[in-house]
């Protein structure tokens, strides 16, 4: 959802003052920019209450507007003007980890009607793949892997392009102009969805070592450590920095496991808060973000959901998500992207619907 300057202004002063009535956002609108009428500004209200960042409380002249968070995780910000401010400047950034967001966990991060709708859908792939010939499903695998290790390395700054990961993963032959390790990259993705495919049971649980199984096949030839880092990692693009000793880093992915291992939990929500919470706590030395993200995709493939290829995210858009929640802890962004994607992989493979 992206707002206009003056809806920004009104989410931003409703934001940082509790209860305010439409009056005194009229007058604070007016002082920041042009003259502003009260229809104009009932209107903004009525869109920012529809899309659920604000709250609206009392009634007649006693109405007064508020910010809507039931849960801290989904605390709305505009990302556009979020990430208009250079780094040094953005306002509360949370520079360290924040033991304080498992907390959270125990409100629900996808509510009860997406739930459902994203379920529906679900049912649906189920289906199609059930009618799915083993050469089709398997030539469907493949261009999910394809597509998957394209945009998941894309995402990471890798160049290939998605014609050439086609033919290198097709045909196994390497374009001269890419460097080695983007070569490695996109083979080291197809190796790891391999596996996981071949595993399908083995991550409806999930622990340290399944991770690092992940994890290990994708750094594998690229020169990183393997295994619970030990020391500091720096993060480009923001001020956070992850925790920097392998005690506290093993007791995060522990809190993590605990809570997705949970029955109660839906899939989508673990496979959620795997992919997000890798790339927060950045148990290695590099790689955390793929990792997350296959990771991920091996929990809904356990529970027999469909995988993400994540092919029409936009990389700016999904490197904000995750910006965004290391700085803020809202969720809030990446969820919608996540949910975006899901739905898309579900309309785009497997027997288009």
């Amino acid at each position: 959802m992206n707002l206009t300057h003056r809806q920004s202004i009104i989410f931003e002063f409703i934001k940082n003052n509790k209860n305010v009535s439409s009056g005194g956002i009229s007058d604070y609108v007016s002082k920041k920019i042009d003259e502003v009428n009260r229809v104009t500004i009932i209107r903004d209200l009525d869109f920012l209450l529809k899309n659920n960042v604000i709250r609206k409380v009392g009634k007649g002249r006693a109405t007064k507007y508020q910010e809507k968070i039931d849960n801290k995780l989904l605390a709305f910000f505009d990302v556009e003007n979020y990430f208009s401010q250079d780094v040094d400047k953005r306002k509360d950034v949370k520079k360290a980890f924040n033991f304080e967001v498992f907390d959270y966990f125990n409100i629900p991060i996808i509510s009860v009607e997406e739930k459902i709708r994203l379920d529906v859908l679900n049912v649906d792939y189920k289906k199609r793949v059930q009618k799915l010939s083993p050469t089709v499903l398997k030539k469907e695998f493949e261009r999910l892997t394809i597509e998957l290790s394209w945009k998941s390395s894309q995402i990471e700054g890798n160049t290939y392009s998605l014609i050439d990961t086609e033919i290198l993963i097709k045909e196994n032959k390497e374009a001269k102009k890419y460097s080695k390790e983007e070569t490695q990259m996109i083979l080291n993705h197809k190796k790891a969805l391999d596996y996981i495919f071949a595993h399908k049971n083995t991550f409806k649980t999930v622990n340290l070592a399944k991770i690092e199984d992940v994890h290990k096949i994708l750094v594998d030839n690229m020169g990183v450590k393997i295994n619970i880092r030990n020391s500091l990692v720096g993060i480009t693009g923001t001020n956070y920095r992850p925790l920097d000793n392998a005690f506290q880093i093993k007791e995060a992915v522990e809190k993590l496991n605990k809570y997705i291992n949970k029955k109660n939990v839906h899939p989508l929500e673990k496979a959620l808060f795997m992919i997000i919470f890798i790339s927060y706590i950045q148990p290695f030395e590099d790689g955390n973000k793929r990792t997350g993200r296959l990771v991920g995709n091996a929990i809904l493939i356990a529970h027999g959901y469909c995988p993400l290829s994540y092919r029409s995210v936009e990389s700016d858009e999904y490197k904000k998500a995750v910006l965004l929640f290391y700085e803020q802890n809202s969720l809030r962004y990446f969820k919608d992207l996540f949910m975006e994607q899901f739905e898309f992989s579900v309309y785009n493979y497997f027997g288009v619907v």
